[in-house]
């Protein structure tokens, strides 16, 4: 089985002189991209970084990102992707967790990054496009046999759960190569002379397999977009011609409801993908109509490379539906009551376990099955349809967020008591955080500053939208908070 880095390698020989990626008005040719991995690995050598090493990333959807990643892969290090605007103390955790040795900065970030690092061992570089071009241009491109080898670790990705902190999903070369050959060539029929949208961010698995490894594997070109906003991504889509656009339901939903839909060129694109949150009927059936572009949607997790089932080009669909298992992947729903039954996954896409978490591991994984949490149900052709979450996720805009981790936080606070958070439903987002709040007796504080205090301290798509200040918070029998019996104060 083929390495993600022997997948570049093979497309830069095929077609050299074609363009990679594309940020802005930068481009890179495969053959470009392929000698720029190649001094990246020259450049790690000389930081002292070896096969097996951690280096984190911290680039937003820019070329250098594209660079960074495959070549740090093909140094047989293993990629640490991190949200650039992950504040001090959630860069510090990924840090320490990881062990990563080595950590790229984008210039012009929220900053956070070197007092993060403080004392995590880890060494920072801050770079921006003229900063990193010359820093490759001090080395000259290694032509050694590149490390990555098929089975080899090749991304850690922070994934937050309900218990404690984010744990690190350990991704393989195989199983995110396999998931992006996949995912291009039996589900979306990928060409090398597509060109595919990449504004999902590359450091989340999404845009990950079903933008960049997917290109990357058919030799297709990749339009990258550093910050979603729907005027750039139409201006895209016109002036690159871009065939395939893939994009969580509030994506779809901000393109639709723009001014500029109605006068926007998208006759070039001929499919588009949804994942990340269940994508409404309504809202699939306005955007196709308007746009007349049929839109797929699939499931998938981190810890699955992502992708487990999908609604496959060529065959029919089922609106609503997740779709079918992908190839090679098996899925089942185990603990059925009703028909709705936990899912299930087993298959080459599945992790390696969750990072220096062998007690984690051991309960998501049971006789090679991993158990995603998320509840379902299957009708009698084999398709799909997610029912609910077992996990207490709240998923805004298409990013997971979970409540344990800013409960934590808000009780760090020394006027707060109780917190619970949890999602309401936002016609926009899908789903808006809500923090309901008890004080101390005689506490002054309002429920902006607590807002302050949280944003302060995690990335802002985590932050409570809303802080409900109460008197108390509805327990059970046995004292557990219960978020289900919590009503909204009247001056909320």
């Amino acid at each position: 089985m083929r390495s993600l880095i022997m997948n570049l390698l093979h497309s830069a020989r095929r077609f050299p002189d074609r363009v990679a990626v594309r940020s802005g008005d930068t481009f890179l040719t495969y053959a470009e991209l392929e000698a720029c991995t190649a001094r990246v690995v020259s450049m790690l050598r000389a930081e002292g970084v070896f096969p097996g090493s951690r280096v984190a990333m911290m680039v937003p959807n820019v070329a250098e990102f594209v660079v960074l990643y495959y070549g740090i892969l093909r140094a047989g290090c293993v990629v640490v992707p991190m949200n650039p605007q992950l504040k001090a103390r959630e860069v510090a955790y990924y840090l320490a967790d990881s062990g990563a040795q080595l950590l790229f900065d984008w210039k012009g970030g929220p900053g956070e990054a070197t007092q993060g690092a403080a004392g995590t061992g880890a060494t920072v570089r801050t770079v921006d496009s003229v900063s990193f071009t010359a820093l490759l241009a001090q080395h000259a491109p290694h032509r050694g046999r590149p490390s990555g080898e098929a089975d080899q670790l090749a991304v850690i990705l922070y994934t937050s759960g309900t218990t404690g902190q984010p744990k690190g999903a350990a991704l393989t070369q195989a199983g995110l190569a396999h998931n992006a050959e996949v995912y291009a060539s039996t589900v979306q029929d990928l060409r090398y002379d597509d060109v595919v949208l990449g504004c999902l961010p590359l450091f989340h698995t999404f845009g990950q397999t079903c933008a960049l490894n997917a290109a990357i594997y058919c030799g297709a070109a990749l339009t990258l977009i550093p910050r979603f906003e729907p005027a750039t991504v139409f201006g895209a889509i016109a002036r690159d011609r871009v065939t395939v656009f893939a994009g969580v339901p509030t994506m779809y939903s901000a393109l639709l409801h723009d001014a500029g839909a109605a006068s926007a060129d998208v006759t070039s694109l001929r499919r588009c993908v949804s994942g990340g949150a269940s994508l409404p009927l309504e809202l699939l059936t306005a955007f196709e109509q308007t746009f007349r572009c049929v839109i797929l949607e699939g499931y998938g997790l981190s810890e699955t490379s992502p992708v487990v089932t999908f609604n496959h080009a060529g065959q029919p669909r089922r609106p609503g539906s997740i779709g079918v298992p992908i190839r090679d992947v098996e899925v089942d729903l185990v603990d059925v009551i009703d028909g709705i039954g936990e899912i299930a996954v087993r298959g080459p896409n599945l992790m390696r376990g969750y990072w220096n978490r062998p007690e984690a591991t051991r309960a998501a994984i049971l006789d090679g099955w991993f158990r995603t949490g998320d509840l379902a149900r299957c009708d009698a052709d084999g398709f799909y349809y997610i029912v609910d979450r077992k996990k207490d996720m709240i998923i805004r805009g298409g990013y997971n967020v979970y409540p344990r981790e800013i409960e934590e936080l808000l009780y760090e606070h020394p006027e707060v008591t109780q917190a619970a958070v949890f999602g309401i439903a936002d016609d926009h987002l899908g789903e808006e955080i809500v923090a309901a709040i008890v004080l101390r007796p005689g506490a002054d504080i309002t429920g902006e500053e607590l807002r302050n205090f949280v944003g302060d301290r995690i990335a802002a798509y985590k932050c409570p939208r809303q802080v409900w200040l109460l008197d108390e918070l509805p327990t059970g029998p046995s004292g557990k908070i219960l978020k289900r019996a919590i009503t909204r104060p009247r001056s909320a």
